[in-house]
């Protein structure tokens, strides 16, 4: 009989690149969880990446209130009792808010995100993975999204810092933190068994991941 996951939502996080997704595929495809993936068919994200003014704004809200429209969603499916794994969480968007908005632009952000938070519930567990720039870049590339062409290791460099600096104070829900440089889920099964096992252990407070042999 296959075990059951000790969590009923699941969230996954990490810089642009790192494989979020393709975690949350292989942990619902294992535990018949409900995946929501986050829908990055923002319109006005190419004109950002291109750096026309005015085109950050434009994307924050956008992203903003389709983030919580879907939050909104994992709360009506967690009365069903089934898994669900997202591959995001909502403060994401604080994380790339303070890191791409003008400060009056932030302003008027500030002033609409609290609102939104207070609907939204927090997981079970929050699943962070890191990597180093040249593992995201490399990543990015083979994953050929027209619109991440022009992302540059600078704009990567200083993402992975804001999210190491967010998690480094996070307190909210239990976190699992792991560096994947060095893990590879998709291709060998192995890594992805040991990974599930420290899942299955996860409690209280922030644990980081160490594969064995490391």
């Amino acid at each position: 009989m296959r075990a059951k996951i000790p969590f009923r939502h699941i969230a996954v996080e990490g810089p642009i690149g790192v494989g979020k997704t393709s975690l949350v595929q292989l942990l619902a495809d294992r535990f018949e969880g409900v995946m929501v993936l986050e829908d990055i068919t923002n319109p006005f994200l190419p004109s950002f990446y291109e750096g026309r003014p005015g085109a950050a704004f434009q994307v924050q809200i956008f992203f903003l209130l389709s983030r919580f429209q879907q939050q909104r969603e994992i709360a009506q499916m967690n009365l069903f009792q089934r898994l669900v794994l997202a591959d995001y969480s909502f403060p994401k968007d604080r994380i790339f808010a303070y890191l791409n908005l003008e400060d009056t632009d932030l302003r008027v952000y500030e002033k609409l995100y609290p609102v939104l938070e207070h609907e939204v519930p927090k997981p079970d567990l929050v699943i962070y993975m890191q990597a180093s720039v040249p593992v995201l870049m490399d990543r990015i590339k083979r994953r050929a999204r027209d619109f991440e062409r022009s992302i540059e290791e600078g704009y990567l460099e200083r993402l992975s810092e804001a999210y190491s600096y967010y998690f480094f104070h996070y307190r909210e829900t239990p976190l699992l933190v792991v560096n994947t440089d060095e893990i590879d889920f998709v291709n060998k099964p192995t890594d992805l068994d040991a990974f599930v096992e420290q899942i299955m252990r996860s409690q209280r407070g922030t644990q980081v991941y160490v594969p064995v042999g490391s």
